[in-house]
C-alpha cells in the first residue's frame, strides 16, 4: 500500500515518468495504477488526441513502439496505455531499446498481468532506470482481511472479523471480486456502519449459519448435531460450498490446532500471534485443544490428506457429500 499511494502521490505532484511496467499476479492494484494515470494526467480536452489505449493481443511491440514515439497535439503529453500486454511475453525484450531512450513527451503504460519480468534481463534494468517497474503480488488469505479493513476504514465503515472472513472463503483472494462486493454494500448501508454477518447474508447472499467457519466452529467443539445441519446445506448447495475448500479449512485448523498443543505460552495475544489468527477467533482453539487431544489431532489430520485425496478422484468412487459425511463422522467419533 506504501508503494501505492507513493506513486499516486508522485504523480499528482507531476512527478510523472515516461515508462510505467505494472505487472505481478495481483491484477486488482496493476487495474487501480493504470486507471488512475487513464483518469488524472490529461485533462479532458487533452484526452481526445492524446490519449490511446491498445491491447497485447491486437498489438506487436513495433506497434507500441511507433505509438510511443509519437508528439502530443497541444499538449505537454501523451498518454499510451497497453492492456493485456501479457499476450506479448514471447516477444516483450524487443522494448528493450525504446526503454533505454524513452520519448520524454510520452506516459507509456504497460499492464503486464499475472507474469512478471526477469530481474536478470536487461528489459527489467533499463525500465527501472528510466522509469518505474512495479510487481502487484498476490495477497495470502490471512493478508485479505486486513486488507478488507483498511479499505472500508477509509470509507468510515467497520466490518465483524467473521463477516470479513466470510467474503475472504466465499470469494478468495481476487481483489477486484472482493472490491466490487464491498462497493455494493457501502452504497446500501450508511457510513459508520458495522458491517456484519447478517449484512453479508442479506446483502452478498453468502449464509451466516452455514458456512465453512461455522463448520470449524461446530467441529471444534464436538457439535455432531450443528455439524451435520451445516453439511447437509453443503449438499444442497454444492456450487458455493466446494469440498476442496471445505477440507483446506479443516485442515489448516488441526494444523493451527497441532501448533496450539506445542506452545508454551498460551497467552491468548501469544496464540494469536504464533498461530497467525485474528484474537477474535482464539477462544475456538481453546475450546477444541480440550475436545482433540495432540494424538488425535494428528490422527484428524491423516483423515483430511485422505478425504483430499478421495475429493480428487484417487481411488474413491464416492460423492463428496459421501467423502464429507465419512470425514466428519472419523473426526468426531
Amino acid at each position: 500500500m506504501n508503494e501505492i499511494n507513493a506513486i499516486v502521490s508522485d504523480i499528482k505532484k507531476g512527478n510523472i515518468k515516461p515508462i510505467y511496467f505494472l505487472m505481478g499476479e495481483e491484477p486488482y492494484y496493476i487495474d487501480k495504477i493504470s486507471d488512475f494515470i487513464e483518469d488524472t494526467v490529461l485533462d479532458e480536452a487533452e484526452k481526445g488526441f492524446n490519449q490511446q489505449v491498445m491491447y497485447g493481443r491486437d498489438a506487436t511491440i513495433e506497434d507500441i513502439v511507433g505509438a510511443a514515439k509519437r508528439y502530443p497535439m497541444m499538449a505537454e503529453r501523451q498518454v499510451l496505455i497497453v492492456k493485456e500486454a501479457q499476450d506479448l511475453s514471447r516477444t516483450i525484450e524487443k522494448l528493450v531499446s525504446y526503454a533505454e531512450n524513452p520519448q520524454p513527451t510520452t506516459v507509456l503504460v504497460i499492464n503486464y498481468k499475472y507474469k512478471k519480468l526477469d530481474k536478470r534481463k536487461k528489459l527489467h534494468k533499463v525500465i527501472a532506470k528510466a522509469g518505474l517497474v512495479f510487481e502487484s503480488k498476490k495477497m495470502y488469505e490471512n493478508q485479505v482481511s486486513d486488507w478488507i479493513r483498511r479499505v472500508l476504514s477509509g470509507q468510515k465503515y467497520q466490518i465483524e472479523p467473521k463477516a470479513s472472513l466470510m467474503l475472504v472463503e466465499f470469494l478468495g483472494t481476487d481483489l477486484s471480486k472482493i472490491s466490487n462486493e464491498l462497493d455494493k454494500l457501502m452504497l446500501i448501508l450508511p457510513k459508520e456502519t458495522i458491517i456484519s454477518d447478517k449484512h453479508i447474508e442479506e446483502n452478498i447472499g453468502i449464509s451466516k449459519d452455514f458456512n465453512n467457519f461455522e463448520l470449524r466452529k461446530a467441529v471444534g467443539e464436538k457439535n455432531i448435531v450443528k455439524a451435520n445441519r451445516i453439511i447437509n446445506y453443503f449438499a444442497e448447495n454444492p456450487k458455493n460450498n466446494p469440498l476442496v475448500m471445505t477440507i483446506s479449512l479443516l485442515n489448516s485448523f488441526f494444523t493451527q490446532l497441532l501448533m496450539f498443543h506445542g506452545l508454551k505460552d498460551k497467552s491468548k495475544s501469544s496464540v494469536a500471534k504464533t498461530l497467525g489468527v485474528n484474537p477474535y477467533f482464539v477462544d475456538e482453539y481453546f475450546v477444541a485443544g480440550r475436545n482433540y487431544p495432540m494424538r488425535k489431532v494428528a490422527q484428524v489430520i491423516a483423515f483430511l490428506r485422505d478425504a483430499d485425496v478421495k475429493s480428487k478422484g484417487v481411488g474413491a468412487k464416492q460423492t463428496p457429500d459421501d467423502i464429507l459425511k465419512e470425514l466428519l463422522f472419523k473426526i468426531l467419533h
